[in-house]
């Protein structure tokens, strides 16, 4: 069953249509107008609600429950994926045609090894990424630098003036996958992020502290209690995103922010909570950083990303590791979702019935917060069920995606 479907048929059943409940006054002529709502089910069904004790059927048949619609194909503005690995040789290869396919621009992560520092660093990934698309794909890659003890303000200069890098990227040392090279501390940086206030450059934040004595589930919260206020009351101009946000404190202090200051929201944090990463046993494929939290911090990162509000946005975060990599003594972190990543999105949003709010977090309020305009290109989704590939084939070794064996219910019309 689809993460939320139950919440969403509580939701329903609670919300029930105010039409000729008893106790309550009518209106005119002794009668209530009938409540309509569309509810759209993630698990690709229409339902009808049976009649309850709240009282007859209003006058024009319907029963006093929310009239359900389901919508079997949504259009939206191309999407972007503001957050997303690529890797490099062969898994770039073979990762990089699943983006393409479903973004027509993306927000490339520099943690190679080694680390994407200076422009020439960028630009010569940028060739391998395009290098390695299908001929006549259409796809953009954003380029990054790395944030390390090294960066200078020369570095963010030449960044501003290369048309093609577009943010540097904070990972505290050790946060994640190759974060070695990152800064124990970034409001050690000062010139650099004086320079990035100045010239209008983001700093994406991986938002976790390193501090070994935090729990792995208080990570984010202690940032962005203890550090992130330091950094906008140090830089107030700053354009900051607080990158694969995961908690409901991280949700309240992006909203409680500056304009400047926004948010990235990944498919599989809306999706799942933490336990999934233990269902029936220990399921390394569902192991990321930050990890999946408990289900009252996914709630609210589904409240932010349906509320239509332009501080949060889309950025999959999709980060392939081949198997072996992954079921080892100790698995790297990171989950695979570029070959479903809309589908997924689609499947939360549907749930909750904000389908009509998808664009604006896909489409529009990323490209938005990075001057960039909205694509004209549009793309279908349809009520479609498929099944995930099982894996995909990596040279020798093989790439297990999210949902692999399942069945999604949404499919991008391509």
């Amino acid at each position: 069953m689809w993460v939320g479907e139950q919440a969403a048929l509580r939701e329903t059943v609670e919300r029930v249509a105010d039409c000729n409940v008893p106790g309550k006054p009518a209106s005119s002529g002794g009668k209530r107008p009938i409540a309509r709502r569309t509810r759209v089910w993630p698990d690709g069904q229409g339902c009808r609600l049976p009649a309850t004790k709240s009282g007859p059927a209003c006058d024009r048949g319907a029963i006093a429950v929310p009239r359900l619609t389901v919508i079997d194909a949504i259009e939206l503005a191309r999407p972007d994926d503001w957050h997303v690995h690529l890797r490099d040789g062969e898994l770039l290869r073979a990762v990089v045609g699943h983006t393409a396919r479903q973004f027509g621009r993306a927000i490339v992560m520099p943690n190679l090894r080694p680390a994407v520092v200076t422009v020439a660093d960028a630009l010569a990934y940028r060739d391998r990424i395009l290098g390695a698309l299908a001929p006549g794909v259409d796809f953009q890659p954003l380029m990054t630098l790395y944030l390390t003890p090294g960066t200078t303000t020369a570095d963010v200069e030449a960044a501003v003036r290369a048309p093609h890098v577009h943010a540097i990227k904070f990972y505290p040392a050790g946060a994640t996958t190759h974060a070695e090279a990152g800064v124990p501390d970034v409001l050690a940086c000062s010139q650099v992020l004086r320079a990035m206030q100045h010239h209008g450059l983001p700093l994406l934040c991986h938002g976790e502290s390193i501090d070994p004595h935090v729990d792995v589930f208080d990570r984010e919260a202690t940032f962005v209690r203890e550090t992130l206020p330091r950094l906008i009351d140090a830089y107030p101009g700053l354009r900051i995103v607080l990158e694969h946000v995961t908690t409901a404190e991280g949700v309240a202090a992006v909203e409680a922010a500056p304009e400047n200051v926004a948010a990235t929201i990944t498919a599989h944090h809306l999706a799942y909570d933490r336990n999934a990463m233990f269902a029936g046993g220990l399921r390394p494929h569902m192991y990321c950083l930050p990890v999946l939290k408990r289900a009252h911090h996914r709630a609210e990162l589904v409240r932010a990303a349906t509320s239509g509000s332009s501080k949060f946005f889309l950025g999959t975060d999709s980060a392939p590791h081949l198997r072996g990599a992954k079921e080892a003594s100790c698995g790297c972190a990171g989950i695979f979702t570029a070959h479903a990543a809309l589908e997924f999105y689609a499947g939360t949003f549907a749930s909750v019935g904000a389908l009509d709010r998808l664009e604006q977090f896909a489409s529009r309020a990323g490209a938005e917060f990075y001057g960039l305009p909205v694509a004209s290109e549009r793309v279908r989704l349809g009520r479609e069920a498929w099944t995930v590939p099982a894996k995909y084939d990596v040279g020798d070794g093989e790439l297990v995606p999210l949902g692999a064996g399942e069945s999604l219910p949404w499919r991008l019309l391509v």
